[in-house]
C-alpha cells in the first residue's frame, strides 16, 4: 500500500483532501495507509489460481476477502474474481469465496475442506503463517513466488539470519520449496521422491530438529545438517 505517517505535511494535505471529497475527517494525529486493489492485478493473480488448479488436479478455488466492509477494494476483488471464475466454469474447479475473518476460523476447525486460496497480499500474509501453525510450524512451509517469466523459490520464513551458523533449524521448508521447484520445472517424479523422503523422516521421527520433537529441549533432537543427510540417504534408498 502507500503509507502517510503521523504529524508530516502530507499526511496533513491528504487529511485535508479527504475532507473535501467525502465530506469525512479523520484525525490530524492519523497514520494513513491507502490500500489500493487493481481490476488488472486481481484478474491476473486469479486467472493464475485457475492455470495452477487446473496443471495441479486440484478440486477447489476459495477467493478469500473483506468485501462485506471495504466495498470498493475488497468489494472489486471479489467481482473480478467471480467473473474470472465463470470462464472457467466447464474446467470442473469448483469455486467458492469466503470472509477472510471466518476463513481465519474454517481452516483451524475444517482445513480439509480447502485446495487453494486466492487472496490479496496482506491476507496472504496472515493466512499463511495460520497454516503453517497447522502444519508444525515455519520449519515445514515451503514458498514460491511465481512470474510469467521467472520463479523463486524460498522458505516462506525467508533467510532467518539470527540462525546463522547455530545447526538448529529445520531444514524442510526450503527442502520442500525444492520440491515446488522441481514441479515447477516438470520434474514431479523427482519432485515426488524428494517430498516421500522428507515425510519418511519426520513419519520416523528420529533424525529431526527441536520442532518436530514433543518439546523444544528434547536432547535427542539433531540439527540441521544432520536432519538434512537423513533426508539425503532416504531420498538415495528411493531412488
Amino acid at each position: 500500500g502507500i503509507e502517510f505517517e503521523r504529524g508530516q505535511p502530507e499526511t496533513a494535505d491528504l487529511i485535508e483532501f479527504l475532507a473535501e471529497k467525502t465530506g469525512k475527517r479523520i484525525r490530524l494525529d492519523s497514520g494513513i495507509s491507502i490500500k489500493p486493489i487493481s481490476e488488472y492485478a486481481t484478474e491476473r493473480i486469479v486467472r493464475f489460481a485457475f492455470e495452477y488448479a487446473i496443471s495441479r488436479g486440484r478440486r477447489k478455488i476459495t477467493a478469500v476477502h473483506k468485501a462485506n466492509i471495504q466495498k470498493y477494494s475488497d468489494g472489486l476483488f471479489l467481482a473480478v474474481a467471480r467473473r474470472v471464475a465463470e470462464e472457467y466454469a466447464d474446467s470442473g474447479i469448483e469455486f467458492e469465496d469466503r470472509i477472510v475473518d471466518n476463513m481465519c476460523m474454517q481452516l483451524v476447525q475444517k482445513p480439509e475442506l480447502y485446495d487453494v486460496l486466492v487472496l490479496p497480499n496482506m491476507y496472504g500474509d496472515i493466512i499463511s503463517d495460520l497454516a503453517c501453525g497447522l502444519i508444525g510450524g515455519l520449519g515445514l512451509a515451503p514458498g514460491a513466488n511465481l512470474g510469467d517469466e521467472c520463479a523463486i523459490f524460498e522458505p516462506t520464513h525467508g533467510s532467518a539470519p539470527k540462525y546463522k551458523g547455530l545447526n538448529k533449524v529445520n531444514p524442510c521448508a526450503t527442502i520442500l520449496s525444492a520440491v515446488l521447484m522441481l514441479e515447477h520445472l516438470g520434474e514431479t517424479e523427482a519432485a515426488r521422491r524428494l517430498e516421500q523422503a522428507v515425510a519418511d523422516v519426520i513419519a520416523e521421527g528420529r533424525y529431526v530438529t527441536y520442532d518436530l520433537k514433543p518439546t523444544p529441549d528434547d536432547p535427542t533432537a539433531v540439527g540441521t545438517q544432520e536432519m538434512a543427510d537423513a533426508i539425503i540417504a532416504r531420498l538415495r534408498v528411493l531412488d
